[in-house]
């Protein structure tokens, strides 16, 4: 079941229900990685299980952050920053004059 909040901070509903695929997978080393995903992509779950066991090893953690997580940091930011944008260019700034008594 999906949640959602009235204008991101009221009272959470159920906006509906969701697929959602799970994978989990060993590597020949043993760490084990569990990926969930939205939808019905199993090869999606694989690729983000292998990616989590992998990021559990040493020797592919600078790999990892360099060549998936900080790409995907970078999206994010300019996607929220392009969200930001465009509520920004219908801001309305209202103002009230104070009018001296008897005028």
């Amino acid at each position: 079941m999906v949640k959602g909040r009235i204008s991101g901070s009221g009272a959470p509903f159920c906006a509906g229900e969701m697929t959602a695929t799970r994978a989990a997978v060993r590597l020949a080393t043993g760490e084990v990685g569990i990926g969930y995903v939205g939808g019905r992509s199993a090869r999606h779950a694989e690729i983000a299980a292998a990616v989590d066991a992998l990021g559990q090893r040493a020797d592919w953690q600078e790999r990892l952050e360099t060549a998936i997580v900080a790409p995907l940091e970078a999206e994010a930011a300019a996607r929220h920053q392009a969200i930001a944008a465009r509520a920004a260019a219908t801001k309305v700034d209202f103002f009230t004059v104070a009018r001296e008594a008897g005028t």
